[in-house]
């Protein structure tokens, strides 16, 4: 049975009293496997799975591709870059900004989780490589843009800027969802699945010709256009219809100790087009309400 096909069912793993516990969503309620429930609030989440990797399309639905793009022919083939381990995070995690960094941007997009080694497999054979799907939201400090040269090792990779959750789902036509993000409530990010320029099978066959994935990696799938700047205390939450909402809440930390490397460049023209986007570019069912 496909991934896309049959009853919802969504499995996360939350920590109960000190103990981690990977259990089902039923019902609004925690279930574990020995029958016990519990409610969300009482729970930790932890991410839903555990990636040996996490890679990224760069630009993958078609009004972000409008917002910073002359033309509107799309691009014929997607480019990638790839987030460490170590910025994985989860529902409720915190996002951090360190202190004098200017512009860190949400980008609310829906994460693929592998469920078997894949590798060299057609677009039609893909969809049955995936255990299932989950809100993710590519977080990115756009200060260090310049410097990283496409790569978005810093822009992309700080620790915790990969929030994914709060559950893997499987069950559902992703293909008929919409992605929404919020921002303190209001919604500032909106885009269906079905505007993505490349969809999943095409993503996962094209990596999978030449890198393996494994059980519980990620591939992010790209955001919709109306990424923005969010400031210490502001809440995001991606919302993937069918599938779930993830929620996060940025706090502000003091500034790195070493004063070695490139510092952050939140005045350069290239980091605030990209920061601060360009809605007149966009057709008007892609501007924001």
């Amino acid at each position: 049975m496909s991934v896309l096909e049959g009853s919802r069912k969504e499995i996360r793993h939350v920590i109960k009293d000190g103990s981690a516990y990977w259990v089902e969503f039923k019902d609004g309620k925690i279930v574990f496997a020995d029958g016990r429930t519990a409610e969300e609030k009482d729970v930790v989440h932890l991410p839903p799975c555990n990636p040996t990797k996490i890679l990224c399309v760069h630009v993958n639905y078609i009004s972000r591709y409008y917002e910073f793009n002359n033309t509107h022919t799309p691009p014929k083939t997607p480019t990638y870059f790839q987030k460490p381990l170590t910025a994985l995070n989860a529902h409720k995690g915190e996002l951090v900004k360190p202190k004098g960094y200017k512009y860190v941007n949400y980008e609310g997009e829906m994460a693929v989780v592998f469920s078997k080694v894949t590798k060299n497999v057609t677009r039609e054979e893909a969809w049955a490589c995936i255990a299932g799907f989950a809100p993710a939201n590519d977080f990115g400090c756009h200060d260090f843009r310049d410097t990283d040269a496409g790569s978005m090792l810093r822009v992309k990779g700080m620790d915790g800027f990969c929030p994914i959750g709060p559950g893997l789902v499987s069950g559902v036509d992703v293909r008929q969802s919409t992605l929404r993000s919020y921002k303190n409530g209001k919604m500032v990010q909106e885009g269906a699945v079905s505007e993505q320029i490349f969809d999943c099978g095409y993503l996962i066959a094209d990596l999978a010709r030449h890198i393996t994935f494994l059980p519980g990696d990620i591939l992010l799938t790209g955001t919709p256009a109306n990424s923005r700047p969010l400031e210490a205390g502001d809440t995001i939450d991606i919302e993937v219809t069918g599938v779930g909402r993830l929620s996060n809440t940025v706090v502000e930390t003091p500034a790195p100790r070493a004063s070695e490397g490139f510092p952050p460049s939140p005045d350069s023209e290239g980091v605030r087009r990209v920061a601060l986007g360009n809605e007149e570019r966009l057709p008007d069912k892609f501007k924001t309400k």
